[in-house]
Order: C-alpha cells, then sequence, then structure tokens
C-alpha cells in the first residue's frame, strides 16, 4: 500500500459529557481505542488533522498509526461519528490491530471500462449495488480497493461478488454465509428514459401519419363527389 495515515493523539485523563463538549469546541475529536486483548484508552485528535485525513477514500481501508503520547498503536478505523448538518466529525472509534490476526474490513469497489462497455455504447444505464465489500484478511494483504472490469458487459449483464477477482489471502465475508449472499455488485440496464421517448416519439409519428392518411381520403372523396 502506498498511502500511509500518521495521526497525532492525546489521552484524555477528563471525561464525561460535560468534558466532550469542551473538547469540540477547542477543535478537537473524542476518540477510543479499543480490542486486541488491551485496555480501551480513551484520546482526542485535532479535528482538522482527522477531518483532512477522511478526505482519502483509502483512509478507510489502511492500518492506520496514532501516535498516542510518544505510543505508537496500529489500528483500522470501525466508525466515525459525523454531525448530522453540519461539516463536524463528532467521534471516531479506532480498533487495535494484530499482525498475526485476521480482520473484517470494508474495501471500496472501482468500477473501471464502463466507457467502453458495449452496453454502455448502446445506451444502456450502469447501475452501481455496491460501493464497497467487506473483506476478511491478515492486516499485510489488505488492498486499498477492489477493481471490477465491467468493459465487457451488454445490456442486460451483471456481476456478482463471486465475479470478483480477489487478490491471495482475502475471502469476502457474505460470501461465507452461503450461496443466497451472492449479490448483484454492478449491472448494465436499459435506458427506460430514452425507450419511452423513442415510443412517445413513434407514437407521435403514428399519429401524424394516421392524420395525413385521413386528409388524403377527405381530399379523394371531395375530388370524387365534383
Amino acid at each position: 500500500m502506498s498511502t500511509s495515515f500518521e495521526l497525532a493523539a492525546s489521552i484524555r485523563e477528563d471525561l464525561g459529557k460535560s468534558a466532550t463538549r469542551r473538547l469540540r469546541k477547542q477543535d478537537m475529536v473524542p476518540a477510543i481505542i479499543y480490542g486486541a486483548g488491551a485496555q480501551p484508552v480513551s484520546i482526542m485528535l485535532a479535528h482538522n488533522q482527522l477531518m483532512h485525513s477522511t478526505e482519502n477514500e483509502a483512509f478507510f481501508s489502511h492500518i492506520l498509526s496514532i501516535d498516542v503520547a510518544g505510543k505508537k498503536e496500529k489500528v483500522i478505523i470501525k466508525a466515525l461519528q459525523r454531525h448530522p448538518a453540519k461539516p463536524v466529525l463528532m467521534h471516531a472509534d479506532f480498533l487495535r490491530v494484530d499482525m498475526k490476526e485476521k480482520l473484517k474490513v470494508h474495501v471500496p469497489i472501482h468500477f473501471v471500462g464502463g466507457d467502453v462497455a458495449p452496453g454502455s455504447k448502446q445506451g444502456g444505464v450502469i447501475t452501481h449495488d455496491l460501493v464497497d465489500v467487506e473483506v476478511e484478511c491478515l492486516p499485510k494483504d489488505l488492498p486499498e480497493y477492489l477493481e471490477i472490469d465491467i468493459s465487457e458487459l451488454e445490456i442486460g449483464d451483471s456481476l456478482h461478488l463471486t465475479d470478483i477477482k480477489l487478490p491471495e489471502g482475502l475471502s469476502i465475508v457474505a460470501l461465507a454465509q452461503g450461496e443466497a449472499h451472492d449479490v448483484q455488485i454492478v449491472a448494465i440496464q436499459i435506458n427506460r428514459a430514452s425507450l419511452e421517448d423513442e415510443e412517445e416519439l413513434e407514437g407521435a409519428e403514428g399519429a401524424e401519419e394516421s392524420e395525413e392518411s385521413e386528409e388524403s381520403g377527405d381530399s379523394a372523396e371531395e375530388d370524387a363527389g365534383e
């Protein structure tokens, strides 16, 4: 993995709702580090530092390094609470990583080849049912993202979880639960809006032809009458 993330944090000594509110007013984010058989540690991080990191998609699928008062912890982010109306991070949960134990992480899916897919060129609409997938692997095997090639899809074609070509050491969590969980991840469908427009156009053209036919018939009757 070419991208790396290092965060600096301090231990929170003062806990509670009032302390948390004061913390946020100081542009700090309360957080917790837990797991790997060690005691949870309450920490705080600079809001701007954390916000900047979360703007990178890779932040959510990487092993992160947090320096807590001089001690570095290897973690992954497990939960991130955002303010419902403001661009503000409210709380973060970090899970310690044991390099010898497998972990479960949601990894982004990158779709490639959509612009050259036959179905796309024929006017089809590409629909993405999933934007990420939960995988299980050792920390050293954790990918930044999974790439899905859709360049050969026709209209009506789709790809499922079992169609993902996984790097060595990875497994998809959902597939371990049985075939029923082999859900669709992407498809190319008929552009129904265009289809409806075509039908309306054909209907209008048919109506015009019918009117022209009626007018011709009326003219013929008039000529015969004369």
